[in-house]
């Protein structure tokens, strides 16, 4: 692809970045070239606005190691070792070999594998799937079009939003609302300083503590405590080894999604002791 001044005008771009664009990238430029040049004049936003527009490539650019102020690369991106930069955007799959840490937003948009720890300082998007063999730590807003696997504790400063399932090997720590468009699934606790909904079933090792509602369409099943502030509903079963508590004035509420007479099979109750809030479900002493 090669750019003309016409062909970016097409794009309605604004007047300040139509300037600079035209004073320094050349009628014909490639694709790649131009937003390198965006980069490397400190143009990171412009660059990622660029890719935005146009897309992405089938182009693989395959490195042994990654450290770099900025970079925005429209193909896959594939870094042998480990990653660290203050601002990464790619526009399809990044491969990190080892740890990635990016001290601003990261955006892939594919698939995003890392075969370390990441740590992002800023915001993190994925429209693919995100493995990580280590932990993850996001201080901004996560948002992620398909699973995401942590072997570690996922630690998000912001909301947490993802497309498919949620699959954590320790501890989900979360300050903000946290949605899953599928299942969660939690080896350790599940803290929640926001309201906590998953389309299927939630599932804890540890205690399940909300500061807002808990909602899921399945079951909700927690081995130690299921607390909220809020209301607690599932659509089948619920169940916690220790108490089910909801929040001042709210109510507990299990098979939401089942009929009446299905009751006894799929909205059962259990817990150490009878909830007082519980308003639907069959309770199992």
């Amino acid at each position: 692809m090669e750019f003309t001044k016409r062909f970016l005008r097409a794009k309605s771009p604004c007047a300040d970045g139509f300037r600079w664009f035209s004073r320094n990238v050349q009628d014909g430029a490639g694709y790649q070239q131009a937003l390198d040049t965006l980069v490397a004049a400190g143009r990171v936003d412009d660059a990622c606005w660029l890719l935005e527009q146009f897309g992405p490539t089938n182009e693989v650019l395959t490195l042994d190691a990654l450290d770099t102020e900025a970079l925005v690369f429209a193909g896959t991106l594939v870094v042998r070792g480990a990653i660290a930069a203050d601002r990464l955007r790619v526009g399809r799959a990044l491969r990190a070999g080892a740890g990635l840490r990016i001290d601003g937003a990261l955006g892939v948009g594919e698939d995003l594998r890392v075969e370390g720890g990441l740590h992002c300082r800023g915001a993190l998007q994925v429209g693919g799937d995100v493995r990580c063999a280590w932990g993850i730590e996001v201080q901004g807003a996560f948002e992620g079009g398909g699973d995401a696997r942590a072997a570690w504790d996922l630690l998000c400063h912001g909301p947490l939003t993802l497309a498919g399932h949620a699959l954590v090997g320790q501890d989900l720590l979360v300050q903000a609302d946290t949605a899953c468009g599928k299942g969660l699934r939690v080896g350790g606790q599940i803290d929640c300083a926001g309201n906590l909904r998953a389309g299927h079933g939630i599932m804890a090792g540890g205690t399940i503590t909300v500061m807002g509602h808990i909602e899921a369409g399945w079951g909700i099943r927690a081995e130690q405590d299921i607390v909220a502030q809020g209301a607690i509903k599932a659509g089948e079963s619920l169940a916690a080894e220790g108490l089910i508590r909801a929040g001042s004035g709210y109510g507990i509420y299990a098979g939401l999604n089942v009929q009446r007479d299905a009751w006894e099979a799929s909205a059962q109750v259990r817990a150490r002791q009878r909830p007082d809030e519980l308003l639907s479900g069959c309770w199992v002493a």
